[in-house]
């Protein structure tokens, strides 16, 4: 066997745990974006988060940037916090801030995101990550979409919806 075709499948191999990762966060995110898009919407209409995202619009976009790290600065110590109390046996109450703690940094990202998406697409760093992010998404959707787990999803969603609407 020559040496490219070795290290060719050796390096499928090393690729496939980061792309099946990859895949697991995009159907999950495909998955649950129908629950919290309408809490991002009914949270957008809180009079004070609109003068939140007014006052970060008109930030400086590099101050926007900080800004966008603050939620992951609180959240990701609450949620190893959560995690050490289920491993203690406080399973509610580690689950509770476990959820909580990812609700409110995904909610305060999004928010600070979507109010600063135009200074911060400013800075091309920033704007080729975030056309990076877009590109690899799409592929692993497309990919995912073709996959029988999809196809099997998609049929358990639809009979779920069905079944709550009547």
């Amino acid at each position: 066997m020559c040496y490219r075709t070795v290290m060719g499948t050796v390096l499928r191999l090393l690729r496939l745990p980061f792309e099946v990762l990859l895949a697991l966060l995009v159907v999950l995110d495909e998955t649950v974006r129908p629950l919290y898009r309408p809490l991002l919407r009914w949270i957008g209409t809180w009079r004070f988060m609109a003068g939140f995202e007014a006052w970060v619009a008109a930030q400086h976009r590099f101050f926007i940037l900080f800004l966008l790290s603050v939620p992951f600065v609180v959240a990701e110590p609450l949620k190893i916090l959560g995690l050490i109390w289920i491993a203690r046996d406080a399973v509610v109450t580690g689950t509770v801030t476990l959820a909580l703690a990812y609700l409110a940094g995904f909610v305060l990202v999004e928010r600070i995101y979507r109010a600063g998406e135009p200074k911060l697409m400013t800075i091309g760093w920033f704007a080729e990550l975030m056309r990076l992010i877009v590109i690899v998404r799409e592929a692993m959707l497309g990919w995912v979409r073709q996959t029988a787990a999809w196809r099997l999803a998609v049929g358990i969603r639809t009979t779920v919806r069905r079944w709550l609407a009547s």
